[in-house]
């Protein structure tokens, strides 16, 4: 079971890895392609954009895995084919009617961010590239719920595949058809801002037909023939739509909850800023810098997210049979990879924040800010990355209701320290408000999950001490390394050397330790 587990949280997390590098490298090149104020105006399509996938998908995908999972326990396979046939055509009519309310109500979100007084993007700017980016929501909701049917069929492979696929044409179509419009078309910088909103949708295109190849190769794997099927009659389509909602409505609201944080900062920081009489740099350069840090930020973070999507399932077999200790074991399992991995990654990324910034976005998007607030917000991927795997693991075990009270709890906190704390903080105090957020929400996750299952504290803090000693360890050199460089060598020499030195000294230390033994850690001894 423990190989399963880290087999397919290799495969997701992996996928979702490459994900991310390939969606922040890019960012590296568009930034210098249409400037900070043209990233700005990107940053504004994708907030809205993020919210409207969330409630089109509602939750549907994860809802599907948890049910397949379990339904493939219970061996009714007739409930699997209701799922799947009922799922695909609620996906459609969702992702139709939500790319026709954001097509509608561009201009009115546009109004939020920007007003016609505004130095900056204009309001016909902001709309137009809301319209573009608003066609993606047409493909990505049937996409992502086959990704979830794979996935409650333990096929992590397919959902793999197709994160990568749908990742690389998205970035090739942005890049390329943004250099061709500037360059060769000569073309604004709204127009090519919407070029790049519209690679959402090609996208989309990429990964769905990679879905449909693997469920028509391995359809008899998948779904059992109709020969072959025991129908029964106790469960109706009305029945299964209830249970599929009622699941969806919690992952719903769980996978808003970092969109919700992005996009509080970003329809916030124009108006809060300027209403403090804010004197340092353009608003607007302030939301585009922490947009970029953001995506540092995640990146560690996406590693674990493959273990978040397939811890699902295997919790769930394990509550449906009444398993307990199996299911403190996976979920022991669950949080010592995700400790294993993104301590020392946060880490290395508060560190060489400077150098990082400055040599990834160059200087004409302020390095100096840049890296000040990369570092501040750095620690930040922590507590994304446990709240995630923990509302994952309360989902799992049919913790919805307290889940949704924890989320809101700390959205709640979010928004109102965003509108406080920067007159004492300035540009920090948004990041800062950040941290009380998911602060609030992990520490009422960790409670109900002590009060439900229970966790054996001994080995977990045994081995978490052992991965924060490394990585104190790890921080000390690498810190005297960067500083000693700093003066003499290029940012990019830096951070190669920094980085290195830091993954070197970091197992070794864990494996002086004994914790890098896979064998006996897998198995909680």
């Amino acid at each position: 079971m423990a190989n399963k587990l880290l087999k397919g949280t290799f495969l997701l997390s992996s996928a979702s890895f490459i994900s991310k590098i390939l969606g922040f490298i890019y960012i590296v090149p568009l930034t210098v392609l249409i400037g900070t104020s043209g990233y700005a105006l990107y940053r504004y399509a994708y907030g809205p954009y993020t919210i409207m996938l969330s409630l089109s998908t509602m939750g549907i995908p994860l809802a599907i895995s948890k049910l397949t999972a379990k339904y493939k326990q219970l061996e009714r396979e007739d409930i699997v084919r209701k799922i799947v046939k009922s799922g695909m055509a609620f996906m459609f009519v969702t992702g139709m009617t939500s790319f026709l309310l954001l097509y509608m109500l561009a201009p009115l979100l546009a109004g939020i961010v920007v007003d016609e007084k505004s130095d900056g993007n204009t309001l016909e700017s902001v709309t137009y590239v809301i319209r573009v980016v608003s066609f993606a929501l047409i493909i990505i909701p049937p996409m992502s719920l086959l990704r979830g049917f794979f996935q409650g069929n333990d096929s992590m492979g397919p959902p793999a595949i197709s994160t990568v696929v749908e990742q690389l044409s998205r970035v090739l179509f942005i890049l390329a058809g943004v250099v061709v419009s500037l360059k060769l078309l000569d073309l604004s910088i709204k127009h090519a801002v919407g070029v790049a909103a519209f690679g959402a949708f090609i996208g989309g295109i990429a990964g769905l037909a990679v879905l449909l190849f693997y469920f028509w190769k391995r359809k008899n794997f998948l779904l059992k023939s109709r020969n072959e099927v025991v129908i029964q009659t106790d469960i109706s389509v009305i029945s299964i739509f209830k249970e599929i909602i009622t699941y969806s409505i919690p992952f719903v609201i769980m996978g808003l909850s970092l969109p919700l944080y992005q996009n509080i900062d970003t329809y916030s920081i124009n108006f809060v800023l300027s209403n403090y009489g804010y004197d340092g740099v353009d608003p607007e350069s302030v939301n585009s810098i922490i947009g970029l840090a953001q995506i540092l930020v995640l990146i560690p973070v996406s590693i674990t997210t493959g273990l978040s999507v397939t811890i699902i399932p295997n919790i769930t077999k394990s509550f449906v049979q009444n398993n307990f200790g199996l299911l403190r074991e996976q979920m022991g399992q669950s949080l010592l990879i995700l400790t294993f991995i993104i301590i020392p990654a946060a880490t290395g990324i508060c560190i060489l924040a400077e150098p990082l910034y400055l040599l990834l976005f160059t200087e004409k998007n302020l390095p100096v800010l840049g890296g000040e607030l990369l570092k501040v917000y750095a620690p930040a991927a922590i507590l994304i990355a446990f709240y995630g795997v923990t509302s994952s693991i309360l989902q799992a075990i049919n913790q919805q209701k307290k889940l949704i009270i924890g989320l809101f709890s700390g959205i709640l906190i979010k928004f109102i320290l965003n509108f406080m704390l920067p007159g004492i903080f300035l540009e920090k105090g948004f990041i800062i408000a950040t941290y009380c957020g998911y602060l609030v929400s992990l520490t009422f996750n960790m409670i109900i999950i002590r009060e439900r299952i229970g966790i054996d504290l001994i080995k977990v803090n045994y081995r978490v001490v052992t991965v924060i000693i490394s990585t104190f360890i790890m921080a000390f050199f690498v810190n005297i390394l960067e500083n000693a460089l700093s003066q003499h060598a290029g940012t990019f020499l830096v951070v190669f050397l920094c980085s290195s030195l830091g993954i070197l000294i970091y197992f070794t230390s864990l494996y002086g330790m004994n914790f890098i033994r896979f064998k006996k850690f897998l198995k909680g001894q």
